[in-house]
């Protein structure tokens, strides 16, 4: 019998297949995005239990909205069959990362166990249960960010708790007890315990002992670093009253661990390093879609197929055993059709394309009575590929800023504020620039600058700029579009206290306003603020502006997560798509 399409798409591929339906890959006619869209099998359409289920996924997606829990697009559902349209998401299973990369640091074992609990914990706020947290319901995208998936067996809380994957099932599933968000904990530390050990907490022959040992053994706490043993202990008890009281009061925990055993910067090494890996990985998976690959991103994507690549080892590199668990991985995305009482949700926003490019710059340029300055292959941003001419004109003219600032500076510096005893004999300037974010919708630079003018004293000007750009507006993003209003004063509370070295090198709180802003020489031409911020796809930066001895300055990094209540609506919501921009 011929399988029953969805109307309005056009299939690119299939993503899997198994007992409870399929998935494919395919292109809204409508807008050309694509989707991923999860079909149930039509042999099972009379099945109540079975359709109940397919409706169930969708209800407790349609509840939860956060950037760490995939959203949800349509359920449909005719005389002819049922689907539920999926947002396809670019990213690795982690179940993919731990078979080709196990065991993972520790730092990248918390990010990924910070990032699920922060989905589980919005599914939680919803009253809804996950029930099967595992490997392959975690999707790490090339950013290092993950997105929760597959709500297939998520229930209520306080429903019995008959799902679930026996390797990570918390001791009440087992028993039949009900479920509550300490049962997704357990499952989420079980995992933890994999991504740091490369191994299941409790390796059994069959079911029998996998029972057992998750009711009776003691937590292996000892098979983990130990500054890791009170989370696994904490998060793997025995009793869910024992366990923490959430998943957002566990990440509370986490991060306390977290930055006392690894430092402040924990999170940024963690997610890039999961990041690079994910990447590694997407080129082969995509080479074998686009030839009709793909079959187990069905696990994923929560078709239930019955094979894939999860298990197989850390030898499982293959093109096609790489295939069997990433592909386009299927993930659900925003709006309520038919029928059934879906939360209605605003469209995803539409990914734009740019492309990024860093030319650089020869000028020489005539000073009275002093060398020529010549700017010596200084590097800058330019972005192409955006649909208003204008707003791409301006966009480059703001990302150029820095570099043509520093110009000006060096031009005034050299025709009147060199020191007459110490006369240049030269006058130099270069320029690199390093993109910290890269679209689509903002774009984040810092800029290096190095002078030369080969005096005996040498004390030659140069420095850090950076800039943040609104790619829908053109315009550099202020301080004050940054954050919300007051948040700034709430800023030096998450930052950690100076220390005699940082505060050589211009870190001193609390943080005031002025700070922030760009001011004037007495010349009047334009000097970068005293502290520069960047954004990346994971956190905030702040570098902190010095002189010797300290010429780098200082640099602070904050995840995203420990201030996003203090960053405005606008530049969260556009932070919420960061793809990889393609390079020239």
């Amino acid at each position: 019998m011929t399988d029953w399409r969805l109307p309005g798409y056009t299939e690119l591929g299939e993503l899997g297949r198994g007992a409870q339906g399929r998935v494919v890959l395919a292109r809204d006619e409508t807008d050309g995005e694509l989707v991923a869209i999860k079909y149930l099998d039509p042999g099972r359409l009379a099945d109540e239990r079975a359709l109940d289920r397919f409706r169930g996924e969708a209800r407790a997606l349609a509840q939860v909205r956060d950037p760490h829990v995939a959203r949800l697009h349509r359920l449909v559902e005719t005389a002819e069959g049922a689907a539920i349209v999926l947002e396809a998401v670019r990213g690795a299973s982690l179940r993919t990362l731990l078979d080709r990369y196990e065991p993972m640091s520790p730092e990248s074992a918390l990010a990924v166990l910070k990032g699920s609990l922060l989905g589980l914990a919005a599914a939680h706020a919803a009253g809804v249960i996950h029930r099967d947290y595992k490997p392959a319901n975690v999707i790490v995208q090339p950013d290092g960010l993950s997105k929760l998936i597959d709500f297939g067996v998520a229930g209520l809380a306080g429903e019995r708790s008959g799902g679930g994957t026996p390797a990570y099932m918390a001791p009440e599933q087992w028993s039949g007890g009900p479920a509550s968000p300490a049962t997704d904990v357990y499952a989420a530390t079980c995992v933890f315990f994999e991504c740091v050990t490369g191994a299941r907490p409790y390796p059994a022959a069959d079911l029998a002992e996998l029972r057992r040992r998750h009711l009776e053994d003691p937590v292996p706490a000892e098979a983990v670093p130990e500054p890791l043993r009170p989370l696994l202990e904490r998060g793997m008890a025995k009793d869910p009253a024992a366990r923490p009281m959430g998943a957002a009061a566990f990440v509370t925990e986490l991060e306390a661990v977290a930055g006392g055993a690894y430092g402040p910067d924990w999170e940024t090494r963690g997610w890039g390093a999961l990041g690079v890996a994910t990447a590694a990985v997407l080129p082969l998976a995509m080479a074998a879609l686009a030839t009709g690959g793909a079959a187990g991103a069905a696990v994923a994507a929560g078709a239930g197929a019955g094979t894939s690549a999860a298990g197989q080892g850390i030898l499982a590199t293959t093109a096609a055993k790489v295939t069997a668990a990433v592909a386009v991985t299927a993930t659900v995305a925003g709006a309520g059709v038919g029928a059934y009482e879906v939360v209605a949700d605003e469209p995803p926003p539409v990914v734009r394309q740019v492309s990024l490019s860093t030319p650089t710059l020869e000028r020489t340029i005539p000073v009275t009575g002093r060398p020529a300055i010549r700017v010596l292959g200084a590097s800058y941003l330019q972005v192409s590929g955006l649909a208003d001419r204008a707003v791409q004109d301006r966009a480059n003219q703001a990302l150029r800023a820095p570099l043509d600032n520093a110009i000006t500076s060096f031009r005034r510096y050299m025709a009147g504020e060199h020191q007459p005893t110490s006369p240049p004999r030269c006058a130099e300037l270069d320029a690199e620039v390093e993109i910290r974010l890269g679209g689509p919708r903002l774009v984040s630079v810092v800029y290096r600058f190095d002078t030369r003018t080969c005096s005996v004293a040498d004390e030659d000007p140069g420095g850090f700029d950076a800039v943040t750009v609104d790619l829908d507006t053109g315009r550099a993003v202020t301080v004050d579009d940054l954050f919300r209003p007051g948040s700034i004063d709430r800023l030096s509370e998450r930052l950690p206290p100076p220390t005699p070295d940082s505060g050589e090198c211009g870190y001193d709180l609390p943080l005031r306003r002025d700070r922030f802003a760009p001011g004037r020489a007495p010349l009047g031409h334009p000097v970068p603020p005293d502290i520069l911020l960047t954004l990346t796809g994971t956190a905030l930066e702040l570098r902190f502006q010095s002189t010797l001895p300290c010429p780098a300055g200082h640099t602070e990094t904050l995840p995203l997560d420990r201030v996003r209540d203090l960053l405005s609506p606008q530049v969260l919501a556009a932070l919420t798509t960061a793809p990889t921009p393609e390079r020239s």
